[in-house]
């Protein structure tokens, strides 16, 4: 079907920042393989853990908001583990890999589930549930992963610092752990549309509300600017957490 100049124009408005968006970082990722020649096997592995690990945390978010009374996700059939409904071109697949090609790990994120708070029987405070589900459950699997790692872990595989070395169980569970890690901790950043925000969101006073939701419109130009123009400060407090779950489990 042809368009219009003003459905063209309409429709490059709608996605033409999506598009170009994906197309550097298709971009990207081209030249980093092109570059490198090989892409190792526990970067394989570490994206394969990503994906599922995205999508269990957006999940868990419609799950607890139907629990509190608002059935938007599940009528939009998005309380399912099928990737199909949840994969975003960008967050969940083309970042990541670019990520792991340049830095060696990553972090990345789903569709958001749909939740209309105004359907929750306790709005305000419920929205903070619904909010911080995601890294909680983010939390519960990294320390799942890092205590069933050390108990079927090969004897001194922590003593090899090549991981493309290690047996696959070993290294699925260890990454299992550190990707859910990096995960809760990137999300718990309290920035919109990150979950950490709902807990800002609750403690403001009603009066700075409308201020607030008005900067939440374009604070996804702030998270872009910790991924690609601060991603030292991000390192800094994903190698604190990492070694705090460490210190813990391993």
């Amino acid at each position: 079907m042809a368009l219009s100049g003003g459905d063209g124009r309409a429709a490059f408005h709608r996605y033409g920042p999506w598009l170009l968006g994906g197309g550097a970082v298709l971009a990207g990722i081209v030249y980093e393989i092109a570059r490198r020649h090989v892409v190792s096997h526990e970067e394989v592995v570490f994206f394969l853990v990503l994906v599922p690990t995205i999508i269990v945390h957006e999940v868990s978010h419609g799950v607890v908001a139907y629990w509190c009374g608002d059935d938007t996700a599940k009528r939009a059939r998005r309380l399912s583990l099928n990737p199909l409904r949840h994969v975003d071109p960008i967050g969940t697949v083309l970042l990541p890999i670019l990520l792991i090609l340049t830095t060696g790990s990553a972090f990345g994120w789903a569709k958001p589930v749909p939740v209309n708070v105004s359907h929750l029987r306790h709005p305000r405070n419920q929205a903070v549930l619904v909010g911080l589900v995601g890294p909680f459950v983010n939390v519960v699997i990294a320390f799942a992963a890092g205590f069933l790692f050390r108990v079927v872990a090969t004897p001194n595989v922590l003593a090899d610092p090549y991981l493309s070395r290690w047996p696959l169980l070993d290294l699925v569970l260890f990454l299992l752990g550190e990707v859910n890690v990096i995960i809760a901790v990137f999300n718990l950043i309290p920035i919109p549309p990150l979950d950490g925000s709902a807990v800002l969101e609750r403690l403001l006073p009603q009066s700075l509300l409308p201020g607030y939701y008005r900067l939440r419109s374009v604070s996804m130009i702030l998270v872009l600017f910790l991924v690609f123009w601060a991603p030292g400060v991000l390192s800094t407090i994903f190698d604190h957490a990492l070694q705090y779950w460490g210190n813990i489990v391993l």
